[in-house]
């Protein structure tokens, strides 16, 4: 019987499947400048021109971009997601944002989940590190659009520990949406400043939760969190619309 030779596989071809799962699995982010070729050859124990042809592929695939004098990059436009017309008229809509609760819903539990089930220490202490960010920008009583970053910054960090590719890059992909979504609901719940406490609470039941390993008490967690979030925010709707009413009906003319 004849066995087929085994082919070594190109210096090239091995460089380009690195760089890939690299992006892929979020160690290079969109629009992250590269290290010079020279360097970069160095890490990865090759030749410059192994290196650039690999670099060539992955340029022509979108997935790098080089600028003359600037250096090599991630593609930025891999970190765009919603950022046309659609993302414009989602953010723009009242009813979109109780809609993109509802999303929030399916995709923070499931990442806490996996959190909670596969997160290592190095995952657990972005995430303290996330929270703490979080607690310290309020103790600053810094703008709700910072407030909202660092929220969304520690979502992230959950979604990113739940080791799920495609839910680490379609989180990515919404950071905009979602950062919308979060100053939106800043700038409603600030009118009841009382429940700043109760988030708070909730929210480091989900660290607690996940850190403590917990899969389905984590879920749980970030399930009451948001349902607790949206039932205030339906309060805070019909409050007003109650108000607007008595409004209409004060500035009637008397017969």
């Amino acid at each position: 019987m004849a066995y087929q030779k085994i082919k070594q596989p190109k210096i090239a071809d091995v460089i380009e499947a690195q760089l890939e799962s690299m992006i892929l699995e979020g160690s290079l982010n969109p629009g992250q400048k590269l290290p010079p070729e020279r360097e970069l050859a160095k890490q990865f124990d090759v030749s410059r021109p192994s290196l650039r042809e690999a670099i060539q592929r992955l340029e022509a695939r979108g997935l790098l971009t080089r600028r003359h004098g600037g250096g090599t990059f991630v593609g930025a436009e891999l970190r765009q997601g919603l950022t046309d017309p659609l993302y414009e008229l989602l953010n723009s809509t009242p009813e979109s944002q109780y809609d993109l609760l509802e999303f929030r819903h399916a995709l923070e539990g499931i990442s806490a989940f996996y959190a909670a089930l596969r997160g290592t220490e190095a995952d657990f202490s972005q995430i303290r590190q996330a929270f703490a960010d979080i607690e310290q920008v309020q103790q600053q009583g810094q703008d709700l659009e910072v407030e909202a970053k660092v929220v969304v910054a520690f979502y992230l960090a959950i979604v990113e520990s739940s080791h799920n590719l495609v839910l680490m890059h379609l989180m990515r992909g919404l950071l905009p949406l979602l950062e919308q979504n979060v100053l939106h609901n800043l700038q409603q719940l600030q009118r009841k400043p009382e429940i700043a406490k109760a988030i708070s609470e909730h929210r480091r039941m989900l660290l607690d939760a996940i850190l403590g390993k917990a899969p389905k008490k984590a879920r749980d967690a970030s399930d009451r969190h948001l349902v607790f979030i949206e039932e205030t925010l339906l309060e805070i709707s019909r409050e007003e619309n109650r108000l607007e009413r008595s409004l209409r009906r004060v500035q009637q003319p008397k017969e």
